[in-house]
């Protein structure tokens, strides 16, 4: 039995997130189904996270196991002709058989992107936040550096995933503005449900001057999510690296 590392990269739009769904299309099922075929059993697919519908994915790491011996060069192509448009397997490869999508991941990033324009860009519906309020980045980046370290996310987080603990590290959150584009790009351990949203709508609120880029420090201690921004919507957001431990097997995607 052979295990199979993807890297697999698309567009969220059509789909709810990444998890199979019992009443909606999702990623996962898209690419069990296509997989099942290809390999000719019943395949079952690990996901490197949880992504939330509407939600993109420039790299996005899944593995599954098979007995089929079709050369991992020839997987992506063959993937690729029973997938969508929207969703395209980049590369295939043999990993060790403890190696998993998501617990051999040690670090993640999402990056989110804010049309900051008077003016609508209709190439950028669903695949960025419209904001026609100017943003100042230089008060962002102040904002966004409160949230780096170690700490209780609990504040920036939406309920619906029970989990053991709302801490986690931080490692950076970088803001930078391209001409009307601007990219928040966030890198932690792990990331709470709509963690990666709610921080983001929380340097925003602090960019509009609903309070100071300080309080975010408070705002974390005292773990209130009324305290905090909004939960961004989910077209801006994407998968763009991660990195994975395990065994012999060690490596970064993005």
């Amino acid at each position: 039995m052979r295990n199979i590392a993807m890297i697999l990269t698309y567009e969220g739009t059509a789909y709810h997130g990444w998890q199979v769904q019992k009443n909606a299309v999702s990623v996962c099922e898209t690419m069990q189904r296509a997989a099942s075929m290809v390999m000719g059993h019943p395949v079952k697919i690990t996901g490197c996270g949880r992504t939330d519908a509407g939600v993109h994915a420039r790299n996005y790491v899944a593995n599954f196991r098979t007995e089929s011996r079709i050369p991992t060069d020839r997987i992506p192509y063959a993937l690729n002709t029973h997938l969508p448009h929207d969703i395209v397997v980049r590369e295939a490869f043999e990993v060790p058989d403890a190696f998993n999508a998501i617990g051999s991941c040690v670090k993640k990033e999402y990056t989110y992107q804010i049309y900051n324009s008077r003016i609508r860009d209709p190439f950028y519906v669903n695949r960025a936040c419209f904001y026609p309020k100017h943003l100042d980045e230089t008060v962002m980046q102040d904002a966004a550096n409160r949230f780096v370290g170690t700490h209780d996310f609990a504040a920036v987080r939406s309920v619906g995933t029970d989990v053991k603990s709302t801490v986690r590290t931080v490692y950076y959150f970088d803001v930078e503005r391209r001409g009307e584009l601007i990219l928040l790009r966030v890198c932690a351990d792990g990331f709470l449900y709509n963690m990666a949203r709610a921080m983001t709508g929380t340097v925003v609120y602090a960019a509009e001057g609903k309070f100071p880029p300080e309080s975010i420090t408070e705002i974390l201690e005292n773990g209130n999510r009324t305290a905090a921004g909004p939960t961004m919507p989910p077209g801006g957001l994407y998968m763009t690296k991660l990195w994975y431990q395990c065994e012999e097997v060690s490596f970064q995607v993005g």
